[in-house]
């Protein structure tokens, strides 16, 4: 099944009678139309006249294209819930990553643009599979706080088997840790306030070690320089945890805590930090170490580059499904730039020269045609 095939599931909202352009050509021209860089409904229709030509090789478009008003009411009422769930069957058909050994990031981001009178922006929490650099799936939630409910609606949908699943600290829920274990996953969760008791303990037991506990404690240890910066990050990592599996039962499968120190120099300045964390894993301290770095590339590989290349945070398309839906064309889009045969180009260059390129356009379509 192809794109057209899976996203042709969504139900059609529109009344019959008043179906003057057919779904899959209203999806083909919008995916179409982002990839090459379109960031509003005007753009959108702009791009469909001036490709029609091209689009005509996959669909017929007997009407020519939809209106920028056609589009802002069809993605302002299809249910987000459903395409939410035909993007992650998406995937899973058709990109199939390969998480197991893998490190899947969880992290919400917030639309900032999609505030609408008194309404809060929407908020989107997403799976990101860091060693692909593919969007697994995502889950709109009405608040940043929300993420602790939506995370384990978003785990229902994935297949997490044998991936260490990253969360930041407000993730950090019994319930969480224990519907990634059920769905197959390792958990690897960092530690804060939110969870004091723990986070107390995990930090005495690094900062006052018993003498057993050293003899059993691994470690490792990275060095970046670059930017006029030199980095230390180091991994201390302790299996030797049945005292804090007394004391806290409800985390299933706890089986190591990790502390990470980090040091970093610019100029003459030196700043230090340590992060503290629990996990289900009992992988060597080199892996948690790299896995905790996997996981600030959903920051920098997902977020900064919807930011940065998709102009997403700046877009004006706010109304009621209407951004959650078009967040999740995004995706897809930039999943398929990311699938698309090596050009030695940025994201941002990537959507240029397939708007200026039609046979560029072609190779990044053939990813899901």
């Amino acid at each position: 099944m192809d794109f057209l095939d899976i996203f042709g599931q969504l139900d059609d909202p529109r009344i019959e009678r008043k179906k003057l352009h057919p779904m899959p050509e209203i999806l083909l021209l919008t995916l179409c139309a982002v990839i090459c860089g379109a960031e509003s409904w005007d753009d959108i229709e702009m791009f469909g006249k001036s490709k029609l030509m091209f689009l005509r090789q996959y669909l017929p478009y007997e009407s020519g294209v939809p209106s920028d008003d056609t589009l802002r009411r069809f993605f302002r009422a299809i249910d987000t819930t459903q395409f939410q769930h035909l993007f992650i069957q998406w995937v899973k058909e058709w990109l199939s990553p390969e998480v197991a050994g893998k490190v899947v990031a969880i992290d919400g981001k917030t639309l900032r643009g999609s505030h609408e009178g008194g309404q809060s922006p929407i908020h989107l929490v997403s799976a990101f599979a860091s060693e692909a650099g593919i969007v697994l799936g995502q889950v709109k939630t009405s608040e940043k706080s929300n993420e602790i409910t939506a995370i384990p609606e978003l785990l229902e949908w994935l297949d997490v088997r044998g991936a260490i699943v990253t969360i930041d600290a407000m993730g950090c829920q019994k319930a969480i840790a224990e519907k990634i274990i059920d769905k197959g996953g390792d958990y690897l969760l960092a530690l804060k306030g939110n969870q004091s008791g723990l986070h107390d303990d995990v930090r005495l037991h690094f900062e006052q070690p018993a003498p057993t506990s050293l003899t059993r404690m691994s470690h490792a240890e990275t060095i970046d320089k670059g930017h006029g910066r030199i980095e230390v990050r180091q991994c201390r990592l302790s299996t030797d945890i049945e005292w804090l599996k007394e004391r806290h039962p409800e985390w299933k499968n706890l089986s190591s805590i990790i502390a990470i120190d980090s040091e970093r120099l610019i100029g003459d300045t030196t700043t230090r930090e340590t992060r503290y964390f629990i996990s289900s894993s009992q992988a060597p301290a080199a892996r948690m170490l790299a896995a905790v770095r996997l996981h600030w590339g959903i920051e920098n590989q997902l977020h900064w580059v919807l930011d940065m290349s998709f102009g997403e945070d700046q877009s004006r398309i706010r109304k009621d499904n209407a951004p959650a839906n078009v967040a999740i064309i995004r995706h897809a889009a930039l999943n398929m730039i990311r699938q698309a045969p090596k050009k030695r180009m940025s994201v941002k260059r990537m959507r240029k020269a397939a708007g200026w390129d039609d046979s560029l356009l072609t190779e990044v379509l053939a990813q899901v045609f």
